[in-house]
């Protein structure tokens, strides 16, 4: 799966991605750095890349339709965002990426569990 990470998600994260054997470009490497939402996730579609993000926004289908999308991954770490808590946020989104299928759907991350919303 071809994912980038936004600019809030460190190397440390991009690795484990890397080693999960996905292509992953993150937001800094890109020089996306700042740039707005609507210009992230449309260089996102573009790419025909997952955007994994801790943005709220990005969340919200009424922004985002999810079914323009290759798909959207919100990390919900539950409290402060710890290096630990992204970490196991990012294994549970690359567990959920090896046996369910995110194209065109919204995956809200948090501890242990994937929330999914479908375009009906």
């Amino acid at each position: 799966m071809k994912v980038k990470l936004d600019e809030n998600l460190g190397a440390s994260l991009a690795r484990l991605f890397r080693e999960g054997g996905h292509d992953t470009a993150t937001v800094p490497e890109e020089g996306l750095a700042s740039a707005p939402d609507g210009r992230l996730i449309e260089v996102c579609r573009d790419e025909q890349r997952v955007l994994v993000t801790l943005d709220l926004e990005f969340g919200n289908p009424l922004l985002f339709k999810p079914a323009d999308y290759e798909g959207i991954a919100v990390l919900r770490p539950g409290g402060k965002a710890s290096l630990e808590r992204l970490k196991a946020l990012a294994r549970t989104l690359i567990q959920g990426l090896r046996t369910r299928d995110i194209r065109r759907k919204l995956w809200i991350v948090e501890m242990e569990r994937i929330r999914e919303h479908e375009e009906d």
